[in-house]
């Protein structure tokens, strides 16, 4: 039984590099994704693969077929659907996924078809809940639908500042699923969310930004109309940095 003092750390990565980073730093699992610059979207067969052969603490694997909104078209959840028996077949713990209706509510239709084809696996329902029209109701119909857990900032920028609605879920779901605060999680607030929040549970990625060994570059040219960073600078799971949010999270909560 997980205690407040001592909350199940997820690292969220979108290599297979930054998962081995992430076990080495203390993760207790991982979320597998691509693209984090997008929130994350579904690996590849090939990363799933990998990381299972490389790790050996859970992998949940992301079923998001694109960036954007959660409001998807007959392909889209078709795409999900295979997805998901991909990284079935290969082995994940878990999968990651979220479907919402025009209206901002959960498509409980489409997520419990999902669930069936998931199981036994574990379900967390990530952070399209934080686009949920009413967070409760939300919650409810996740519990109701048996998803064993929901990730969220508490509506908010990050958790930090959606801390006091995490809590009141926390408290609200009495344990009939499991509340994962992420978003914006850093050294300086990870404690006094566990401690605002009540979570057992806390997802974030501990990255930092490390130059590309490449010797000769081109800056004329830049792939991705929307990059945000350049192609010479990566972001992957930071071992020493997971090490101190870990720490930082386990920690007493120092009011002086």
């Amino acid at each position: 039984m997980n205690n407040q003092s001592s909350p199940i750390i997820e690292v969220c990565v979108d290599t297979v590099e930054s998962a081995i980073a992430a076990q080495l730093g203390g993760a207790d699992r991982v979320e597998l994704c691509a693209s984090l610059l997008e929130g994350g979207v579904t690996p590849s067969a090939g990363a799933i693969e990998m990381a299972r052969k490389s790790l050996s603490i859970p992998i949940q694997v992301m079923i998001r077929p694109r960036g954007g909104d959660f409001l998807y078209s007959h392909v889209d959840f078709e795409t999900m659907k295979r997805d998901l028996e991909v990284a079935k077949r290969l082995r994940a713990d878990g999968v990651v996924l979220g479907i919402l209706t025009a209206d901002g509510e959960v498509d409980r239709e489409r997520i419990r078809e999902l669930l069936e084809s998931a199981r036994p696996l574990a379900v967390t329902f990530h952070r399209a809940f934080d686009m949920t029209r009413d967070p409760y109701q939300a919650m409810e119909d996740l519990i109701e639908l048996g998803v064993d857990r929901v990730l969220t900032s508490g509506q908010a920028a990050s958790a930090a500042e959606g801390v006091s609605l995490i809590r009141n879920l926390v408290e609200i779901a009495r344990g009939r699923i499991v509340i994962m605060a992420g978003g914006g999680l850093n050294e300086t607030n990870i404690r006094e969310v566990v401690a605002g929040s009540g979570v057992s549970e806390l997802h974030f990625s501990g990255r930092s930004g490390s130059e590309s060994a490449m010797h000769y570059r081109n800056p004329s040219v830049q792939l991705g109309s929307a990059q945000q960073l350049s192609e010479y600078l990566r972001l992957t799971a930071d071992v020493e940095r997971i090490m101190r949010m870990r720490e930082g999270a386990r920690s007493p909560l120092n009011h002086s």
